[in-house]
């Protein structure tokens, strides 16, 4: 994502995905999730920091990862920083790991 590579993204993406997060929850197909990652095309993202790593291999083809991120995002006109919370659910497909779902939850700044 900090590098905008879509080809990238979408070889880790089970579709459709469901993602959670401010804008509440939506099973996402391959031409939407296109359209939302392109719609992000103006800013700049920067991982900061991740921390409090958990994860879990549940079977041997799925895995739930959870850990928490710090976002320094600039656009034409300002900069900011966030946190959030996020989970995942990764399956294993083809013999590749992809991310089914996605959660965030931007944490409450200090």
């Amino acid at each position: 994502m900090e590098n905008h590579d879509y080809k990238t993204v979408k070889q880790l993406t089970h579709f459709p995905c469901i993602i959670a997060g401010n804008n509440g929850v939506q099973s996402v197909n391959e031409d939407k999730f296109k359209k939302m990652f392109e719609s992000g095309d103006g800013d700049k993202i920067k991982v900061l920091n991740i921390s409090d790593i958990e994860a879990q291999l549940l079977t041997e083809n799925t895995a739930i990862i959870a850990y928490s991120i710090e976002l320094g995002i600039a656009d034409d006109t300002k900069k900011s920083s966030m946190k959030c919370a996020c989970t995942s659910t990764w399956i294993k497909e083809n013999n590749n790991w992809v991310c089914a779902l996605h959660t965030e939850a931007e944490l409450l700044q200090e």
